[in-house]
């Protein structure tokens, strides 16, 4: 039986649920904010009662008990060694690819999870699309894993930030949200204003290689030399040129930063 809501509407109603109810919660205790111990509770509540409303369904193959369920998170290729020691594509013997051999990315280098296909895409399209923001528990306990294995070099965590524009239209940067929950996982701090936007770009996803390169070049700076001297983990949910990774790599080396690596959910093969 076909859901009788679409995955873009039923994150909507969970948004907007979720709002009303952390709403009603600072008026009942009188307060701005709930001490951290209530704000749990009414938290685990709330989306207990969002489950009951509307029961997770799997955004690979609709069954109904969670976002993203175990059989289609262990159909997503992960990308294991050998790879590319730059930008982290399979390689033989884990040699520098063809394209790091003619003109590598101007960043230390770049990790990802997995390939931006099958389950891995859908997750990725609803979570950034329609506002499937819960779908960040399953996708940043992936990075979490995964981190075990690489172990980059970071003293902090910086997500890729949106424009301003775009932030308020979407409403949540998906950038931050993973990093937020990488953080967690593997300890170490997040900056989210450590980069800025400055620059509203056009979408990156009809360009060309080149074209996506001129199209975010000088769109990001660092406000301040707060990260000089130290290693940046650059934190984004798809790498697919490197256009936008090396942009901010470029604005962060320009304040001092020690060394820049990307780690991203996923990545064109």
């Amino acid at each position: 039986m076909r859901p009788l809501l679409s995955p873009n509407r039923i994150g909507n109603l969970r948004l907007y649920l979720s709002s009303q109810y952390a709403s009603s919660g600072r008026e009942r205790t009188g307060k701005k904010d709930l001490a951290p111990t209530s704000t749990d509770l009414v938290l685990r509540v709330k989306r207990t009662f969002l489950d009951l409303l509307f029961p997770p369904r799997c955004v690979g193959c609709r069954k109904v008990g969670g976002w993203l369920c175990s059989e289609c998170r262990n159909a997503i290729e992960l990308l294991r060694p050998p790879l590319c020691p730059h930008c982290g594509i399979l390689t033989a013997e884990g040699k520098l690819c063809p394209r790091c051999q003619r003109a590598s990315l101007q960043i230390d280098g770049v990790r990802s999870v997995a390939f931006f296909e099958g389950p891995m895409r859908e997750a990725i399209h609803c979570f950034k699309y329609s506002n499937l923001q819960d779908l960040v528990t399953p996708l940043g306990e992936m990075m979490v894993s995964y981190w075990q294995d690489v172990h980059l070099p970071a003293d902090v965590i910086v997500p890729v930030p949106l424009h301003a524009r775009r932030l308020r239209e979407r409403g949540y940067n998906q950038a931050a949200l993973l990093a937020r929950e990488l953080g967690k996982g593997v300890g170490l701090p997040v900056l989210e204003n450590a980069l800025v936007r400055v620059r509203e770009t056009s979408p990156q996803v009809d360009l060309n290689a080149e074209g996506r390169k001129e199209n975010v070049r000088g769109a990001f700076r660092c406000p301040d030399d707060q990260l000089a001297g130290q290693s940046v983990l650059l934190v984004d949910d798809v790498y697919t040129t490197g256009a936008t990774l090396e942009a901010c790599s470029l604005a962060l080396k320009q304040r001092g930063v020690r060394t820049v690596w990307a780690f991203t959910l996923a990545r064109a093969r």
